[in-house]
């Protein structure tokens, strides 16, 4: 519904759906939803998983930690027939501005083998992977997912 009303509002001020500021407002609300997911991303490290009972356990984990950006993984684990680790899907790779309070992904592996990797993407295509973490992070939200640290 917040998306919808989103959508909407944009809509109301003659915002384009893949423009350059509708993609950083995108960006902007991704920051907003992590900060929610992750509430002390400055300080975070090595992995850390989320268990939400009845749900898939969400797995983040600290790629790079700079003064200004944090680079991470966000993903589901999934698990063969024999109980071994199998792939991540989704597979997002997401670079966080402490600074200029944006989060964007830098990479992504969607569903088994589609993936999409830096700057050689369209600002539709950026567009696009964006929307789809900010909703998901909204998903893992609304289930109550969370990482301490």
């Amino acid at each position: 519904m917040i998306a919808e009303s989103h959508l909407e509002f944009e809509r109301q001020q003659g915002v384009a759906r893949h423009s350059f500021n509708s993609l950083m407002d995108l960006y902007e609300k991704n920051y907003m939803q992590m900060r929610r997911l992750v509430p002390d991303l400055k300080h975070l490290e090595g992995g850390l998983v989320s268990k939400v009972e009845g749900c898939l356990d969400l797995h983040l984990e600290v790629l790079e930690q700079h003064k200004y950006t944090t680079i991470l993984r966000l993903s589901y684990h999934f698990l063969d027939a024999s109980g071994d680790f199998s792939r991540r899907e989704p597979d997002m790779q997401i670079r966080i501005y402490h600074d200029a309070r944006i989060a964007e992904v830098t990479s992504a592996c969607l569903h088994r083998g589609l993936q999409a990797r830096g700057p050689s993407r369209s600002r539709q295509g950026n567009w696009t992977l964006n929307r789809f973490l900010y909703k998901w992070l909204g998903f893992c939200l609304h289930r109550g997912h969370c990482f301490s640290g």
